[in-house]
């Protein structure tokens, strides 16, 4: 199957059996999901090659990478040295010439030592070139604390990303998006950071078997209400889902955006929901100091400000560094009871007490 064969039209998998089916849908986890959409691209495309510290480790970077070495040789899925700026520059000489490689990431941290070749020549060499040249190059990192991780090893950096013109940048939330917004990044000809959340890796979700993708640029409402908007990206989606649950229990309805991708962003998407809620939540997993809810922000003022009824809040990172104990990091990561408080607040912003 050639990359413009595959269906544009799933925006998302059906949760429950339609009329006529015999079984329920497939549950999968989202490391799964993420494996099978790998298998996927390098089964249909021999353009397509994996490699990356860890990739052919007995754990296979999570379980998202496991015996692919062995399915598909260790030509196209591959071990390497820790030299991040080699590896990206390998990735980008090797789309250059035509193939589609995936760059795996176990900690977004180290990519910082890839910057040069990710920001300077990857992000350019399009544009440099007149549209001669592509770069259709994957990177995938992972984010996420817990075990200690702290400072140097959970950083949530796709506000330095999306800062890049020439980027796109990926931020799937659920099983099904892992897999067809992976499979849409990996037929993009322009490079591709594709973040995952690692307490993601779990969850279960229905995955259809077939191939297919999630367009960039297309949010979706994961819950739809009309007291309040929550735009979320990775995993500040399940967090809100859960607090728009126990906000409902105050007879707030709130409406629950999953951004899906953070560039492109699907602004449209979150104006009209303003539209109808006049009030706005943005969780996001990175820092708010220039962070992306410092983006959707200034758009939603900027754009929407005639239907807001309530300041914009923002539940995202303190400005400090990750912890390292488990205790700073319960106090240090914002949970759904963070944005229970917010939702609160903007709720009930200028009404009568």
């Amino acid at each position: 199957m050639s990359w413009d064969k595959i269906p544009t039209s799933i925006i998302g998998v059906k949760t429950a059996p339609e009329k006529g089916e015999a079984k329920p849908p497939r549950l999968i986890t989202y490391r799964q999901a993420i494996l099978e959409g790998l298998t996927t691209a390098l089964k249909k495309d021999k353009r397509v090659f994996l490699f990356g510290e860890g990739v052919d480790d007995p754990g296979g970077v999570f379980g998202t990478t496991l015996n692919l070495h062995k399915k598909f040789g260790k030509n196209r899925s591959f071990d390497t040295p820790i030299a991040e700026n080699t590896l990206t520059g390998l990735g980008i000489g090797a789309a250059l010439g035509g193939l589609r490689p995936i760059l795996v990431h176990a900690r977004t941290d180290f990519m910082l030592t890839g910057m040069d070749q990710l920001i300077n020549h990857a992000a350019k060499w399009k544009y440099m070139s007149g549209g001669k040249f592509s770069v259709p190059l994957v990177i995938r990192a992972i984010i996420g604390g817990g075990w200690g991780s702290a400072s140097q090893h959970s950083q949530p950096l796709q506000a330095l990303f999306a800062h890049t013109p020439g980027l796109k940048v990926v931020m799937p939330a659920t099983a099904s998006d892992a897999k067809g917004l992976l499979l849409a990044s990996i037929a993009e000809d322009c490079p591709v950071v594709f973040i995952e959340h690692r307490w993601l890796y779990d969850r279960k979700g229905p995955v259809s078997k077939n191939p297919y993708v999630v367009p960039l640029g297309k949010g979706i409402i994961r819950k739809k209400g009309k007291d309040l908007t929550i735009a979320a990206s990775s995993f500040m989606v399940p967090l809100s889902l859960e607090a728009a649950d126990i906000a409902a229990k105050e007879k707030i309805d709130v409406e629950v955006i999953d951004l899906r991708t953070i560039k492109p962003l699907d602004y449209n998407l979150i104006q009209k929901s303003l539209e109808k809620t006049n009030r706005l939540v943005v969780a996001d997993t990175g820092w708010k100091m220039c962070g992306i809810s410092a983006e959707i922000s200034a758009l939603a003022a900027n754009k929407a400000f005639g239907y807001l009824k309530a300041p914009i809040a923002r539940v995202a990172l303190c400005d400090a560094p990750t912890p390292a104990s488990p205790a700073l990091e319960k106090a240090f990561y914002p949970s759904s009871k963070d944005l229970v408080e917010a939702i609160r607040k903007i709720y009930r912003y200028g009404r009568k007490k």
